[in-house]
């Protein structure tokens, strides 16, 4: 694997949590963390339900936004205890693993979870391309933020042992922080063509934003969007 796989935690209220996430993912022979806005981090308690995993603690990355933490990763998958109608594709855990690697062979990938309460915002799953849903108990499906990072860890590490990796792509898939640049540059045009309208943009582009995020564009099909956006405000349709 040639790529790293990161473990984002949003907005973590309770810092054992983000601790007992550390010692899990070490122990399935990952070490990628990032904390998005953490309540509480450092933090003596997170230390000490980190166990042995202190080490992933003192290299963890911490942002203000999901943005910042997906920026280089060619593929993101955000975690859901519930079923999410009308979003990503969703995935099993299984099937999230073997996807996960077969990107990782060629980019950065973040597996995101959502804060302990409510799970990821509307909003943070806008920015994924595929939803891991972890089949629980319907009668109760609340998991502990830690137990899912493991659960997703080792459906990883077993992956990893059945694994072949597939052909180098001819282009690397398009980073998180290049997707947003398309989407505010995509924005722009259709509002100055007319067809977006002021009065609920949002909702459009929530669409579109899925539409796109399950496509999963390379580097050079997103360089061929631009440059139509750019020929569509300068109106240069030459060759």
């Amino acid at each position: 694997m040639n790529h790293p796989i990161r473990f984002v935690l949003c907005e973590t209220s309770h810092p054992g949590n983000i601790g007992a996430a550390a010692r899990a993912i070490k122990t399935m022979g990952f070490s990628d963390l990032t904390l998005v806005n953490p309540k509480e981090f450092p933090s003596r308690e997170a230390d000490v339900r980190a166990s042995g995993a202190v080490d992933v603690l003192q290299q963890a990355k911490v942002v203000a936004t999901l943005g910042e933490a997906i920026a280089d990763s060619g593929l993101v998958v955000g975690a859901s205890a519930r079923r999410r109608k009308h979003h990503c594709p969703e995935l099993n855990p299984r099937e999230c693993a073997g996807r996960t690697l077969t990107m990782a062979a060629s980019k950065e990938v973040a597996i995101v979870f959502g804060t302990e309460r409510v799970g990821l915002s509307n909003e943070q799953m806008d920015q994924c391309n595929a939803l891991v849903y972890i089949p629980a108990n319907p009668d109760y499906s609340s998991l502990n933020l830690a137990s899912a990072v493991q659960l997703i860890a080792y459906e990883l590490r077993f992956a990893q042992d059945l694994f072949e990796p597939l052909q180098e792509p001819e282009f690397p898939p398009a980073s998180g922080r290049d997707m947003e640049l398309f989407y505010e540059h995509l924005e722009r045009v259709m509002f100055a063509s007319g067809f977006l309208k002021p009065n609920n943009p949002r909702h459009t582009m929530r669409k579109l934003r899925r539409l796109f995020n399950r496509a999963e564009p390379d580097e050079h099909e997103l360089n061929i969007l631009r440059g139509l956006l750019a020929s569509v405000e300068t109106g240069d349709t030459d060759d």
